[in-house]
């Protein structure tokens, strides 16, 4: 029983040394445009985290939280992004935005185009940087190929 618990705990709580390099990982944020040479004012984050969890909410996301891992996995692309532009995570972040578009505004998107871009924000001093790392072309924001 003992030497069980000793292979679970790892499991569990992993280590930090897992990861490479501990650092900041990019926001995604997007602006909804009607012309595709806009560069967008009213940027918003994509997947904003909630102000508040009921601890209900917090006990069934520790079983079941698939919107989260979506939002895990929409960061790890950006990461990737950043470090390695490659058209596989660019797509990735684009279909979850655009989902997400759709979830919202349903079929009746008014704006037809969006662009989302990856930020770093970090503190200087008392102030807070925002430094842009990557600013897609603009997509349409209902396209067959990703329904």
């Amino acid at each position: 029983m003992l030497n069980l618990i000793k292979l679970l705990l790892p499991a569990l709580f992993p280590s930090w040394r897992f990861f490479d390099v501990i650092a900041p990982s990019p926001r995604v944020e997007h602006v909804l445009i009607d012309d595709p040479k806009d560069e967008g004012e009213n940027w918003q984050e994509s997947r904003p985290t909630p102000q508040y969890i009921v601890p209900l909410d917090c006990f069934k996301a520790f079983f079941w939280n698939a919107g989260w891992n979506e939002t895990l996995y929409m960061s790890t692309c950006a990461e990737r992004l950043v470090q390695n532009p490659m058209e596989l995570n660019r797509r990735e972040i684009r279909r979850r935005i655009r989902a997400g578009l759709l979830r919202k505004n349903g079929d009746h998107a008014t704006p037809r185009y969006f662009r989302f871009r990856l930020i770093f924000v970090s503190r200087q001093g008392g102030m807070l940087r925002r430094d842009i790392a990557f600013v897609s072309p603009a997509y349409l924001c209902i396209d067959p190929l990703d329904q």
